[in-house]
């Protein structure tokens, strides 16, 4: 975990670097976007089950972002934003159970390049870090009926990648398009009514996050 953090820590002081040495007087620009997060998932096969794995569903949020604009080309943006994912099995002996439900919230930073941040038309693209919170698990009928008593799953840290662009509206006002690619990804304790792991299993749910909305620079 420490060597991790210090990768990202690393991470996110090359991003960062271009923007120190440009920084100016700068703008914001606020947004407000419905998303579509659509898990790119995959999991390892729970021990015993001839190879049942998790499947993460979709989800449609709103969200609210802010991006502060050191010039005209660099911005540095942070989500705000919560989902919610059923959870189900597929293939093996366990294929087609309800696993439950698990909240996601995935604050995540990213430092952007723009083509013209005050412009008619601006589009741009970011890299970014993320950590990602679980919580709020459900247990499922079918799971319990299992003797399991609970999921406990590990946080999680990641990169992710940006594009998007704004349109200008009257005024201050812009139509946003954005999509976003984060990495995540958690390791599931399968824990029995006993106390006792059953397994471990480890999901990448890594998902799309298509946005459209709209914001307001100042």
């Amino acid at each position: 975990m420490k060597a991790r953090t210090g990768f990202i820590a690393l991470v996110v002081a090359l991003l960062l670097s271009p923007v120190l040495v440009q920084a100016q007087e700068g703008h914001w620009i606020v947004r407000g976007r419905l998303l579509s997060v659509s898990p790119n998932d995959s999991s390892t096969a729970i021990a015993g089950t001839e190879g049942t794995k998790v499947t993460v569903g979709n989800d449609v949020i709103p969200e609210v972002d802010v991006t502060y604009m050191f010039n005209n080309k660099w911005g540095l943006e942070v989500i705000a934003g919560t989902s919610k994912h059923e959870l189900a099995t597929a293939g093996g002996a366990l294929g087609g159970a309800d696993a439950g439900s698990v909240r996601v919230l995935p604050p995540t930073l990213t430092l952007q390049f723009h083509s013209d941040s005050s412009g008619p038309l601006d589009v741009y693209g970011g890299l970014g870090v993320n950590y990602t919170l679980f919580y709020n698990y459900h247990l499922s009928d079918d799971l319990a009926g299992l003797g399991v008593r609970k999921l406990d799953f590990s946080h999680s840290f990641g990169l992710s990648g940006q594009l998007g662009m704004d349109i200008a509206l009257k005024g201050a006002w812009v139509f946003n398009l954005d999509v976003k690619y984060i990495k995540m990804s958690t390791d599931v304790d399968l824990v029995l009514g006993n106390g006792q792991v059953l397994d471990t299993v480890t999901v990448d749910v890594n998902p799309w996050v298509f946005g459209v909305g709209v914001g307001y620079r100042f």
